[in-house]
């Protein structure tokens, strides 16, 4: 909902539960007045009067309270626009006016030749803004050397307690909270993509728990180099500046005629403490965001963990009978089924299939697993290229590089540089024409080496490939989805390499992180769920000791609960499990089957979170609820702590199916739920049904 004062100069948006307000001035001052709870146009009007409270010579009034600062003026902190002409540096706008259409508002301002339009939307059934920029030159070229998508202003608090999610490959995705002192804290990814490094999100609380307080939370829809920067300003007020591109050094130039939209950065209030500001992110992603979210993924099972590079198709018939017999719905041939594809060493860019491996193509093995029951599925990674590949030797100046400077290598590939528009148009032939020639129903896009020595000899502005190989990387996508609207589309970068709210609106999953290690994978979902939900979270059961990172040996259940709090998938090398595994698997793939509406669609209650003895979620949806409990270790002999549960009617009766047993609702939130765990390495499900 959007009501606009009478001058036109004050505006409210509002969702279920919450509002955001915002003021010009009759100096054409823009000025943040609400985000929090619901209000009404004539609180706003109230705030809008309020005059700014006194300063010192050495402060400006308006650090703090601008909605957009920009640079140049009376103005300290951090600008999230910056341009400049041969003429200048700097903005100095003027308020052009406002429409509104189709629930999204528009601010219009200009200074001399560059328009500047602020666009904010809040839709019917969510609490989360969505805010981005656009910038218009209609005079000689700008360049812009910063335009954030957003600055969120937060209202005055004593304290600030800000949470993040930080890692690296393997170990993605960890939560950490700490105080917010005086100054800045910036995070970010300078290498091209989001990063394993940090995910764009961050929150800030003054004393919220898991159910309860007020929290603020940004996430940025962009999957390139990104900053958020969260400054506790002099006067101990908090702005969250954040968009595309890591530094001020140049986002791009912007010719007469062009334009520039900046990525969607969005902000959420609630007073649902952690957990109810995770549902919030989930529920709005599952509605606006992730494609077809309504349907469930299929349980899959990826080569890449039992064969490597060391493929064929008669290998991969076995395995896929295998896990048609598991009860797998998804079966994916990963690295080496093209080109040289051997070794990390040769064959990036030539993607079509081996003819040693693959004589037939791929037809004859998607068949195969048609005929099985499953749908059929590929590993690409179409944005980099081996030195090593007949595509590189015929047009080595399609890569990103510096000239005169050493081409380097990680993983032995370099990046395509999709700024290019033969790169673009070569990709688009080779993918169209991979998903043509056989039934393929899902790519797992992969992303391994971030950008180093990112030039373009041919370009007099190098810096613009940074932004259009995200905008190309984009528009590939969306041309693959509609010409063949059948396949679905996965995420992956080593990992959790590019996870953000910009590829989510393009793929169907993310591959969360390369660990596979059931225990350290409860922290990772455990932070990644802060933000994203389990329909998107890709997890693996996949052989023991785990060979990935750590060699640790965990129980076929174990491992098998671990995964189950997402997309469920299996990577282990069938050929070796026993009999008894096999059945013991399949048996948890079924129960999967029958509880994943409620885990991939349902409300998320953390129960208990992983750094202690006992940890649980819970999910919820309708009158069903999931209860997943993993013991990691129990010491002393002590029981293990009842799991008092949420999201229940606590008038209601539930019933487990498998026991029988009847709870009663208000019991089971107040005193909670007795798992029956033991020992190391426990876990178990537990379902529950209102009656």
């Amino acid at each position: 909902m959007l009501d606009i004062s009478e001058d036109g100069r004050t505006w409210v948006l509002s969702g279920p539960a919450s509002s955001y307000a915002v003021h010009v001035t009759d100096r054409d001052e823009l000025l943040h007045l609400h985000w929090g709870p619901r209000i009404a146009l004539a609180d706003a009007e109230a705030l809008a009067v309020r005059p700014l409270p006194d300063y010192w010579p050495f402060e400006s009034p308006l650090d703090g309270r601008e909605e957009y600062p920009v640079e140049g003026g009376p103005r300290f902190a951090r600008p999230a626009l910056s341009v400049r002409t041969p003429e200048r540096r700097g903005t100095e706008w003027a308020y052009e006016g406002h429409d509104a259409e189709d629930g999204e508002l528009r601010l219009r301002f200009r200074d001399g030749d560059l328009a500047v339009t602020l666009h904010y939307r809040m839709r019917s059934s969510s609490d989360v803004v969505e805010r981005w920029v656009t910038l218009d030159n209609r005079g000689p070229a700008v360049e812009v050397l910063r335009a954030d998508s957003a600055t969120w202003t937060l209202p005055d608090r004593d304290t600030w307690r800000l949470s993040q999610l930080h890692g690296r490959w393997g170990a993605e995705s960890r939560l950490t909270r700490s105080a917010l002192t005086h100054g800045e804290k910036v995070i970010g990814s300078r290498r091209g993509h989001t990063s394993h490094q940090h995910l764009p999100w961050v929150a800030l609380d003054t004393d919220a728990t898991e159910e309860r307080g007020e929290v603020y939370g940004c996430a940025l829809g962009w999957s390139g180099s990104w900053r958020i920067a969260v400054a506790q300003l002099p006067d101990a007020r908090v702005q969250i500046t954040g968009g595309a591109g890591y530094d001020d050094s140049g986002l791009l130039m912007l010719g007469t005629g062009e334009s520039y939209t900046t990525p969607v950065f969005a902000g959420l209030w609630t007073d649902g403490g952690f957990g109810g500001a995770s549902r919030a992110w989930h529920a709005y992603q599952r509605a606006y965001v992730i494609p077809d979210a309504d349907q469930d993924r299929p349980v899959l099972f990826n080569s890449w963990e039992a064969t490597e590079f060391d493929i064929s198709e008669e290998q991969q018939r076995a395995l896929a009978e295998r896990a048609a017999a598991m009860g797998v719905e998804l079966f994916v041939v990963d690295d080496g089924w093209f080109g040289a594809r051997t070794s990390d060493r040769a064959g990036l860019g030539d993607w079509t299939p081996n003819p040693d491996r693959f004589p037939g193509g791929l037809r004859p093995l998607a068949d195969h697993v048609h005929g099985l029951g499953m749908q059929f599925g590929i590993w690409v990674e179409p944005e980099m290229v081996n030195p090593d590949s007949d595509l590189y030797r015929a047009h080595p100046d399609w890569v990103q590089y510096q000239p005169g400077r050493k081409r380097t290598e990680f993983r032995n590939q370099l990046v395509l540089n999709l700024a290019r528009e033969d790169v673009q148009e070569y990709l688009w032939e080779q993918l169209h024409g991979l998903l043509s020639s056989a039934p393929i129903d899902y790519v797992k896009w992969d992303f391994n080496r971030c950008f180093t020595d990112a030039g373009w000899p041919d370009d007099p502005y190098p810096q613009r490939l940074w932004v259009d190989h995200v905008h190309a990387l984009y528009a590939l996508l969306d041309r693959l989805r509609a010409a063949h609207p059948g396949v679905a589309f996965e995420s992956c970068s080593g990992g959790g390499g590019r996870i953000d709210l910009g590829v989510l609106s393009r793929t169907d999953q993310v591959w969360t992180s390369d660990n596979t290690d059931p225990l350290d994978r409860l922290a990772i979902q455990h932070g990644f769920s802060q933000i994203h939900p389990a329909r998107v979270m890709a997890a693996w059961v996949t052989d023991s000791p785990n060979a990935m990172l750590n060699h640790r040996a965990s129980s076929l259940r174990f491992r098998f609960v671990s995964a189950m709090a997402g997309v469920l998938g299996v990577g282990g090398d069938l050929t070796r499990w026993t009999e008894e595994e096999l059945a013991e698997a399949r048996e948890w793939v079924g129960l999967y089957k029958e509880i994943r509406p409620v885990v991939q669609r349902g409300d998320l209650y953390r129960l208990r979170p992983p750094e202690g003895g006992l940890s649980a979620v819970q999910y919820v949806l309708g009158d069903e609820t999931v209860v997943l409990a993993w013991l990691q270790a129990q010491r002393y002999g002590e029981p293990v702590p009842a799991l008092r549960l949420r999201g229940l009617d606590p008038t209601a009766m539930y019933e487990c199916p498998e026991t029988g047993e009847v709870h009663r609702g208000a019991v089971l939130l107040h005193h909670g739920l007795r798992v029956g765990l033991r020992g190391d390495l426990d876990a178990t499900v537990v379902r529950l049904k209102r009656k």
